[in-house]
């Protein structure tokens, strides 16, 4: 018996799928495309990281960020970015190298440290509980600087450390309040010479900001000057 075409196709080929079907497929791609864009296409490192200006005119939603925490923690936008340059010099994926055995073999790291602030996993799943969110990652700028933020507060409220004391906020976030209230920094010189960099660079960030800091406030079409963010 003749057998049209169709009717032939429709029988033996399988059925497409529905646009419901077409639909969730479509959104499942896009985000797994999301994901991975965001752990591969991070920003590289600033050129030119002695200058927060230049930092900034890189990568102008850092300040956002920086701003952000800044008034909702208190700690100056100066002062997160020095702590950053320390910890990562602005790499987000980075963490401790490994220790090789026999040089060829890995071993684990030294500590859970990841991300632009390098925080370690203890600390950073009391930053999700206390003020983050599962969606928090190390790896985002937006989150190291609040991060940073409300580490940098619970210092202040643990230890009695000024947020206008980056030297001194330093050696906590490192050593944490009890380790600072103990002074166990002291005995430690290449903390204490962190701490002292940690502080010149803030305030060296400190002085050039005052300089540049309105291009970052009015760029956007809707920000008009004076209503800017000061």
């Amino acid at each position: 018996m003749y057998r049209p075409v169709d009717s032939f196709s429709s029988h033996f080929l399988p059925a497409l799928p529905s646009a419901f079907t077409r639909l969730r497929l479509w959104v499942a791609l896009s985000f797994i495309l999301v994901l991975s864009g965001c752990a591969t296409f991070a920003p590289n490192p600033p050129q030119d990281q002695s200058n927060i200006c230049e930092i900034f005119r890189e990568q102008p939603s850092w300040y956002d960020y920086a701003q952000e925490s800044q008034e909702k923690w208190g700690t100056p936008i100066a002062t997160q970015m020095s702590f950053i340059q320390q910890e990562s010099s602005f790499r987000s994926h980075i963490r401790p190298d490994r220790k090789y055995y026999l040089g060829f073999i890995p071993g684990p790291r030294p500590s859970s440290a990841k991300g632009y602030a390098q925080a370690q996993d203890p600390v950073w799943e009391e930053y999700e509980d206390q003020a983050g969110s599962l969606f928090s990652r190390r790896t985002h700028m937006k989150h190291a600087t609040d991060f940073i933020g409300w580490y940098n507060r619970r210092s202040q409220q643990q230890a009695g450390i000024s947020l206008s004391n980056p030297e001194h906020l330093y050696y906590a976030y490192h050593e944490g309040a009890g380790g600072y209230q103990r002074g166990t920094y002291r005995g430690k010189p290449q903390v204490l010479r962190a701490g002292r960099e940690v502080a010149a660079r803030a305030n060296r960030y400190q002085s050039q900001l005052n300089a540049c800091e309105a291009e970052f406030q009015c760029r956007k079409f809707y920000q008009v000057w004076p209503f800017c963010r000061s």
